[in-house]
């Protein structure tokens, strides 16, 4: 196969899609997402069986249980994917809103619609219902989408493909609105990142390696984060039921994941009464700590935290701990060694908490609450195409408005310029 060829010619249908998919009416859109649901539903079978390949190639190639677990498609993560698409019809559709209208001296009224960014390449790892939730939210947005999956779901990809094409037929929407690459071959990959004729935005989903290669070598806008370097500062004024709350929930109600917390300040005036409480809470939960000079003073037992700790996304239950000189130590720490995706406060102090907020340069910045609710869900967008630490466009977790762009509206009626 001609890589460059295919590569080009997905890029051409899928921008002849774009305008189809944008001029289309929230509900067609929306009748396109609920009969994908239902083709998904009949073809439960054929979606089986395709990821029985998958996963037969991925145990001959050696991948983990981990990577095994995140590429089946059990019976309930088919369910899931079904009530995502019925969630996603039922999301309000942000295209069309005009906002922000506005009489100037001169008679025209002024506004911004929201519009969709256009072609979307997706690029992501392991988890074919990744095909599915992606899918959905571009076409809901308005756009028209590229998935590029990874070589170990082929199979699994390709069968949520055509459910995808049917949902799209049965609405009367160009088959080619969503296109699910059909090649292993990475250099489609090189391909995609580099077509801005075609495609508008990149967004890759996976691990460090793949998203800081896509950041170096894309010619076309990327909505990315590196890691989730993200940070729990537990203040003198903080009431400690809540700090041992929020911290503990904050490492420990899921490891893996880009918003848990990896480092944990404590100012050094509540230390010695607030670390024996919480070193025994991770430690129970199975937590390994690493603490600075002051945390081992406190507490017996921990190892010692390098330079090393501070910048490190664990992904694991292991957690570093940190005295700092109160609320400018914090921030000082956190503006140095974040990666700017979630960090939080727990303060009782309306003063404190409105600086911090003020002052730290994150995505989202949290008062009293753990980082694990920094989620498009939770922040009332419905699914979520990713977290982005960029500071252009969308910031944060980023839902349907996140896929779309504003244009400025201008209503006269025979005005001109004098």
């Amino acid at each position: 196969m001609d890589i460059a060829a295919y590569m080009a010619e997905v890029g051409q249908q899928a921008r002849a899609a774009a305008t189809g998919v944008a001029r289309s009416t929230t509900a067609v859109r929306n009748q396109a997402l609920l009969a994908t649901a239902e083709a998904l539903d009949a073809a439960r079978d054929i979606l089986a069986v395709a990821n029985g390949k998958d996963l037969e190639q991925a145990r001959e190639n050696g991948l983990d249980s981990a990577m095994l677990d995140r590429l089946e498609l059990t019976p309930t993560r088919i369910d899931a994917m079904i009530e995502g698409l019925k969630q996603v019809a039922s999301l309000p559709d942000p295209i069309g809103a005009i906002t922000d209208m506005a009489y100037r001296p001169s008679g025209i009224q002024v506004g911004k619609m929201r519009v969709p960014l256009g072609v979307v390449g997706i690029i992501y790892e392991s988890r074919p219902n990744v095909t599915v939730e992606a899918a959905s939210l571009c076409l809901k947005s308005g756009n028209a989408t590229i998935l590029r999956g990874g070589s170990e779901s082929i199979h699994s990809n390709q069968a949520i493909a055509r459910c995808i094409a049917e949902g799209l037929a049965k609405a009367g929407l160009p088959e080619m609105a969503v296109q699910v690459i059909k090649t292993t071959d990475r250099a489609a990959v090189g391909e995609l990142i580099t077509m801005p004729a075609y495609v508008d935005v990149i967004v890759p989903r996976g691990g460090k390696g793949l998203i800081e290669r896509i950041s170096r070598d894309a010619r076309v806008p990327v909505i990315k984060h590196l890691d989730g370097v993200c940070h729990v500062y537990i203040d003198s004024h903080a009431d400690p039921e809540k700090a041992l709350k929020v911290a503990v929930n904050a490492k420990t109600q899921r490891y893996g994941t880009c918003n848990t917390m990896e480092t944990l300040l404590v100012d050094r005036e509540i230390a010695e009464d607030i670390l024996p409480l919480l070193v025994p809470a991770f430690v129970e939960k199975g937590v390994e700590l690493r603490g600075c000079e002051q945390t081992r003073a406190i507490v017996d037992g921990l190892a010692e935290a390098t330079e090393a700790d501070w910048e490190a996304e664990y992904l694991a239950p292991v957690l570093a701990v940190r005295v700092v000189d109160g609320l400018d130590g914090a921030i000082d720490h956190i503006n140095r060694y974040s990666s700017q995706h979630t960090d939080s406060i727990v303060t009782e102090n309306y003063t404190r908490a409105r600086r911090f907020i003020t002052e730290v340069d994150s995505s989202s910045v949290m008062v009293n609450a753990s980082t694990r609710f920094a989620d498009g869900f939770e922040y009332g967008l419905g699914a979520e195409i990713g977290i982005s630490t960029d500071k252009i466009h969308a910031r944060g977790p980023v839902g349907l408005e996140g896929l779309t762009s504003q244009k400025y509206v201008v209503f006269g009626d025979g005005h001109i310029r004098t």
